[in-house]
């Protein structure tokens, strides 16, 4: 009895930490290379969680709309190694971000950095690649 609870317990176990490796995605299997952009807008939100952080900024069309646009960034690890903590930027600060947009069309995308008002440029992966990109080791 004690060794069928112990191969549950350990099947249980396996299970559960197999679930981040799930929820993990490719650059190539949500973001489209072939889709680059700059979008200037005024970040409203930032969430540091892993394994990615969030950027959520507010964006001004033509018409003047307002459309809110999710980025994905490095790790919270690798932002901060980087020397972007969530006292480095803002909110309310107006940005400009250079990325590549998710593959459905959606106003989400992939950033490769952010450009402050005073030109600072910020990048959002340890080699200043896109996050999760074939060839990048954002974790180096």
């Amino acid at each position: 009895m004690r060794t069928k609870l112990a191969v549950v317990i350990t099947g249980v176990v396996l299970l559960l930490a197999a679930v981040p490796v799930w929820a993990h995605h490719a650059f190539s299997a949500e973001f489209d290379v072939n889709k680059p952009l700059t979008i200037k807008g005024t970040l409203t939100k930032w969430e540091m969680i892993n394994p990615h952080s969030w950027f959520h900024i507010d964006v001004k069309g033509p018409d003047g709309k307002v459309s809110e646009w999710m980025i994905e960034g490095g790790s919270p690890n690798t932002l901060i190694r980087l020397g972007v903590t969530k006292y480095t930027v803002k909110i309310g600060t107006e940005l400009t971000i250079d990325a590549y947009q998710a593959k459905e069309g959606t106003n989400k995308a992939v950033g490769r950095n952010f450009v402050l008002p005073d030109g600072t440029r910020l990048f959002l992966s340890a080699n200043g690649t896109i996050p999760s990109a074939p060839g990048s080791n954002p974790e180096k």
